[in-house]
């Protein structure tokens, strides 16, 4: 039985899509059947972070509504055990069919190990859907405070949801940074009150990839492709040191 996976941020520019499409590439290398979703309806772009974007996609909705089987889902060119669904267009969040959207989960459960959402940023009705559906849940955030403080907000929503397996992802971080602004990771956890799954560090790498339309494990090994390969381990329950 495969697991649910929402990747969320309290607000836009953490860099969640960029980690979800990361770790996805990197649980395909190592074997998995991954199913990757973008629950951004209206600012959809997990294919770009996929190296999908000139590839014609289904939405979930297409599943959702029996148009289309999951068996009819081309695989990633470049890793064969990774699919991908895109956000609808012509729908809003609010329009979503939350139980026709997790009956299609149900489904995807038993075909897949990993079934990633990629939630809209914020709190309203694409970031519902995603958490809703959420086995587990990974809160990136920036080093900023404002950013810590909104993943703190979205951690104390997801407890009143009933969610207990939270865990942070603390995104775009440096050593310069972390003294510039004077706290580290155990600072933004302790304010976030959450613990930490994993740390990944400002990389220019991960520009470059979208602008070339390649995933970033295929871009490069180091930097942040480094750090999500680590997340997507302890995703899997291996032993893996937190490191930049």
């Amino acid at each position: 039985m495969g697991e649910t996976v929402a990747f969320l941020s309290g607000k836009g520019g953490t860099g969640k899509t960029s980690i979800c499409a990361g770790v996805a590439a990197a649980l395909a290398r190592e074997g998995q059947r991954v199913l990757c979703i973008d629950c951004d309806v209206g600012l959809r772009n997990l294919d770009i972070a996929l190296g999908l974007s000139d590839m014609a996609s289904l939405s979930f909705m297409d599943i959702c509504s029996g148009s289309y089987v999951f068996e009819e889902l081309p695989s990633h060119p470049r890793f064969p055990t990774l699919w991908f669904l895109t956000a609808p267009v012509n729908i809003t969040a609010d329009a979503v069919d939350r139980d026709a959207f997790e009956a299609m989960l149900r489904v995807a459960r038993e075909k897949y190990d990993y079934i990633l959402l990629d939630a809209a940023a914020g709190v309203d009705a694409g970031f519902r859907l995603a958490a809703g559906a959420g086995d587990r849940i990974f809160v990136v955030t920036g080093a900023h405070p404002a950013a810590v403080r909104d993943a703190g907000r979205v951690g104390q929503l997801l407890e009143l949801m009933g969610k207990t397996n939270v865990r942070l992802i603390v995104n775009r971080i440096t050593g310069r940074l972390a003294s510039a602004i004077g706290c580290n990771v155990d600072d933004i956890m302790d304010d976030a009150a959450l613990p930490l799954m994993g740390v990944v560090p400002d990389d220019p790498a991960v520009i470059l990839a979208a602008a070339f339309g390649t995933p970033l494990l295929l871009h490069t090994k180091k930097g942040a492709a480094a750090a999500c390969k680590r997340i997507a381990r302890r995703l899997r329950g291996i032993p893996t040191p937190i490191d930049l």
